[in-house]
């Protein structure tokens, strides 16, 4: 029928090599709201490396290429058209950030100013999307406790500091306090590669106010505070729709 939702949910151009199963899970969990999760097979990265680098042209070349990959799913002509996407969701904190910026980017662009905006009005973040309510008879969280950094991306990009803390919590995770939740984990886009030594203080001071209360398990938002996390610690790094995913029943 017409009213079934229908999102695009983004590959990323680091996800799916290093952690092919948080898009998994994240497509598992939107399944069972009811959401169907299309994969559009054309979509380059987000395009927010290039921005980090400076690389302004190519940035915007690559969300102009991303829009094109994403629009007839947006404005299907003719008959059928219900079948149109409502979002076009993210699981990494970093790229739904930037895929934001399209409108800003593209302003000037006469040809993809207009679309940009439709664009960046769409995109979301998976914590925006998943209902705790509708997953909470289907999921039974481990007692275990969990620490929860909150990216950057999410706290001071998105300004959707608390949401996954609410969404694990309504669920019936135990999670610990942190301090200091707001500073960076040191990762930063290309921070890590380009500013090492402060990119590793970040990561020592951010992994220390995360495993002083011993938690089994740190979760969080982004794939590149995952990655940048997990090198520094034993205690297992997860995305929280992983986490979420793995205690469905």
């Amino acid at each position: 029928g017409s009213c079934a939702q229908k999102v695009i949910l983004f590959q990323g151009c680091v996800q799916p090599g290093l952690a092919p199963n948080i898009n998994a899970a994240a497509r598992l969990l939107l399944e069972k709201m009811g959401i169907e999760s299309v994969t559009v097979t054309n979509e380059l990265c987000c395009g927010a490396i290039s921005h980090h680098l400076d690389a302004q042209e190519r940035a915007r070349e690559t969300a102009r290429r991303n829009i094109d990959s994403w629009w007839p799913y947006i404005d299907p002509p003719g008959p059928g058209a219900a079948g149109s996407i409502q979002a076009i969701v993210h699981t990494a904190s970093g790229c739904g950030n930037f895929a934001r910026e399209y409108a800003d980017l593209l302003k000037h662009d006469p040809v993809y100013a207009e679309k940009a905006e439709t664009v960046s009005g769409l995109v979301k973040v998976i914590s925006e999307i998943i209902d705790a309510r509708a997953l909470a008879s289907l999921v039974t969280m481990p007692d275990t406790p969990i620490a929860f950094h909150s990216p950057c991306t999410l706290q001071h990009g998105q300004k959707l500091t608390g949401v996954v803390e609410k969404i694990l919590s309504e669920l019936g995770c135990k999670l610990l306090p942190v301090a200091d939740a707001q500073i960076c984990c040191g990762s930063a886009g290309t921070y890590s590669i380009l500013q090492k030594d402060l990119s590793m203080e970040l990561r020592k001071r951010k992994l220390a106010n995360l495993e002083c209360n011993k938690p089994a398990m740190i979760a969080t938002a982004n794939i590149g505070c995952l990655m940048h996390m997990k090198s520094g610690t034993d205690t297992p790094v997860k995305h929280w729709v992983e986490l979420v995913a793995e205690h469905l029943h």
